[in-house]
């Protein structure tokens, strides 16, 4: 079995974000790790780039975990540390990244990335290649369940071939029989502009046209201009809120919509602060989201007591988790290598076993001392892995009232 990375090399930076251009990667230091330093686990998140919204919150709910593991006892011996690797939203600076963590950083398992479009590369080129874990809490493309990943990627949110179905049922119960939809061109907005076009069919509605747009455009009058002909009635946006927000200023200025119907990429209140309340009071929109359970206060609980009020964002639950789950892993596998890590993650996270909650790190590391299996019941809902490392989950519907995010219901 390889040699445990972190016992043989010199202290390094306990936390770093990796801010990666087209030619050379730059670190952002951090506070130095700790001696007894055991393992890493490495968080590629979005700190730049169209899904920046999501990157720090997204960051604290890891740290969150790693410091529940470290206040409650450690693990293998010694503490969990952390490196940062900034994917600003863009493959190959996920990729560089990726490969950042696992060969200078010599992490022990990746959670992330935000973004399918990141994620997916990221598992055919790093953590499959290099045998390290990966897990993102936001990665709802269709296509990663049939991802050829060598079983070392897995997601703790649904995918998308669910939202699409309750986002087209909502959106025809409102009263709209006729939408246009505009997604971002990788496979999450494929993905889910596919689904929601089905379902949304289906159920006797009309989808008068449907385009894919690039990133970080100045314009996107010409595709509005494109999606507004045939009068319908609402434009659904499967986008995310770096390049969602131009796209509604131009919607609004130029007059082509101002009905709007929002995927989770769009959940975040800079959008409502950027636009402005008395334009969006009224659109809605979908995100994965886990009902009310003593999981989810404790996370909510332990968040807030860290860092105040918890975002009305999607996957921050679900990130914690991933962050819990590669712990709770590292600690069965008794090392930090990739592949014992991997192999030991269904163990931790799937029945049978004694229910193990958000922040329950002191008595999942005694019964796994004692050789008792665990069952770890997420902040985000269930998290048994099936086969393909995917999971059971639920649907929040939301909409934007009196300029604030409101969760309307949660369906299954």
């Amino acid at each position: 079995m390889p040699r445990n990375p972190h016992q043989e090399q010199s202290p390094k930076l306990f936390v770093r974000a990796a801010l990666l251009g087209a030619v050379a990667a730059a670190f952002l230091a951090g506070a130095p790790a700790a001696a007894d330093e055991k393992a890493r686990i490495g968080a590629l998140v979005p700190m730049t780039g169209p899904l920046q919204d999501f990157g720090e919150p997204t960051l604290n709910a890891i740290r969150l975990a790693v410091d529940q593991v470290n206040q409650g006892g450690g693990l293998l011996g010694g503490t969990l540390g952390i490196a940062v690797g900034d994917t600003q939203t863009s493959p190959q600076a996920g990729v560089d990244a990726a490969n950042m963590l696992v060969s200078l950083e010599g992490v022990s398992g990746i959670v992330g990335a935000a973004s399918s479009g990141v994620t997916m590369p990221v598992a055919r080129s790093v953590s499959s290649v290099k045998g390290v874990p990966q897990i993102s809490g936001a990665s709802t493309s269709p296509a990663i369940t049939t991802l050829d990943d060598k079983d070392f990627l897995f997601r703790t949110t649904p995918h998308d071939a669910l939202q699409g179905m309750v986002m087209a049922d909502i959106v025809k119960k409102k009263g709209f029989d006729t939408v246009s939809v505009i997604y971002v061109n990788n496979d999450y907005g494929d993905g889910l502009q596919k689904a929601f076009a089905d379902a949304f069919v289906k159920l006797g509605g009309k989808v008068v046209a449907s385009l894919p747009y690039e990133e970080k455009k100045a314009s996107y009058r010409g595709e509005l201009a494109q999606l507004a002909k045939g009068d319908p009635q609402i434009l659904v946006m499967i986008a995310y809120t770096g390049d969602g927000v131009p796209i509604l200023r131009q919607s609004l200025e130029q007059g082509y919509f101002s009905k709007f119907v929002f995927s989770d990429g769009m959940k975040a209140p800079e959008i409502i602060d950027q636009v402005g309340a008395e334009y969006l009071n009224g659109s809605f929109g979908t995100a994965p989201e886990a009902v009310e359970t003593d999981s989810s206060r404790r996370f909510k609980e332990a968040y807030e007591a860290k860092y105040g009020e918890l975002p009305p964002k999607p996957f921050l639950d679900t990130a914690y988790d991933a962050a819990f789950l590669l712990a709770l892993a590292i600690e069965k596998a008794g090392s930090a290598e990739g592949r014992a890590v991997r192999d030991a993650l269904r163990f931790v996270a799937n029945p049978p076993g004694t229910p193990i909650l958000p922040g329950e790190w002191a008595k999942a590391k005694a019964l796994l001392a004692q050789g008792e299996d665990i069952d770890y019941a997420g902040a985000a809902g269930s998290q048994n892995f099936d086969a393909a490392g995917d999971v059971p989950g639920t649907i929040g519907h939301w909409v934007i009232e009196d300029g604030r995010i409101r969760t309307v219901e949660i369906l299954e």
